[in-house]
């Protein structure tokens, strides 16, 4: 695949100082002028004024020219305008609104985590002492940003910009949404109908499921306002998740544990309907998830601005 990894976002909001500190309390490095850096993935977010909260850019890697230049050609096809620009390329999906630049940059090679022992029936991995994991003092810090989910006003739309325009891979489909990678993560991308395009979620991966309970616990330390859904696993992608708000109204996930397709043809991307669309187990869905709680005033300024 020549697009291996989802590189950094831009995200727009309109209290600039409010989510920079809820960013910084989430993990992530500050960097200055609204820029954040994650463990291994270096700068991956950036924080800009907006009059509401939207993805303004999302940018994907590439290895070299030569996949630019096919990405050209097959938005062409599309009909997709698209600007080239020496080492990138950009064009906007007009269902979500947002500005995907394709930019040649070096892969991303990660530190490998140590592995984390686990007792077990029959089996005493740490035997003598208490659960490493207990014992961490540190601040989580998210080793790279994993994906993004967007609403996008024509789906399907959105998902052949993404597939066959910028060359993602569908890796399951549930109904009105489609889970799409540019990387071996299971998902990079997730396109869902909306009445509006907006950005649903940033997810961020941390080390373990310790990390994904350690890190919501400290966030919602004073602030139990931030919560919005975890802990629980899903069933598509298989991560284990904790959902959190910022001041924004964006939603920010700790994840760890997801699926990993090295070998396309090996998987095979399935519809799904049922409960597991949503999560595998874990506490019930919140109506503010499937149905952001300030969805209704972002529709009100949108229809305003129109």
């Amino acid at each position: 695949m020549p697009l291996h990894r989802l590189a950094r976002i831009t995200m727009g909001v309109p209290d600039v100082d409010a989510t920079h500190d809820y960013y910084a309390d989430f993990g992530l490095t500050a960097l200055g002028c609204g820029r954040f850096a994650s463990a291994d993935g270096g700068e991956q977010l950036k924080i800009v004024h907006a009059d509401r909260r939207r993805l303004d850019e999302l940018v994907v890697a590439v290895d070299d020219a030569d996949d630019l230049g096919r990405i050209g050609a097959a938005l062409d096809r599309l009909e997709v305008p698209h600007v080239r620009d020496g080492h990138c390329l950009r064009a906007v999906d007009p269902g979500t609104e947002v500005t995907v630049t394709v930019e040649i940059q070096p892969r991303l090679v990660q530190p490998a985590a140590e592995p984390t022992a686990y007792n077990g029936p029959g089996r005493t991995e740490r035997p003598d002492g208490r659960a490493p994991a207990v014992l961490r003092e540190g601040a989580v810090r998210p080793r790279r940003l994993g994906h993004v989910v967007l609403g996008s006003t024509d789906q399907p739309t959105s998902q052949r910009f993404f597939t066959e325009g910028l060359k993602f891979k569908v890796s399951d489909l549930v109904p009105g949404a489609a889970f799409l990678r540019c990387s071996t993560d299971h998902h990079n991308v997730l396109v869902q109908q909306a009445p509006i395009p907006f950005l649903h979620h940033s997810s961020w991966q941390v080390d373990d499921v310790d990390e994904v309970g350690r890190g919501a616990t400290r966030m919602l330390a004073g602030h139990p306002e931030r919560h919005v859904w975890g802990l629980g696993r899903h069933h598509v992608g298989s991560n284990f998740f904790w959902y959190l708000k910022d001041p924004a109204g964006n939603f920010s996930e700790y994840f760890a544990d997801m699926d990993c397709i090295v070998d396309d043809q090996l998987w095979t991307p399935r519809v799904w309907e049922d409960a597991r669309s949503l999560y595998n187990w874990g506490p019930p869905v919140p109506p503010s998830f499937l149905e952001p709680e300030d969805l209704a005033a972002l529709m009100t300024g949108a229809h305003d601005a129109n």
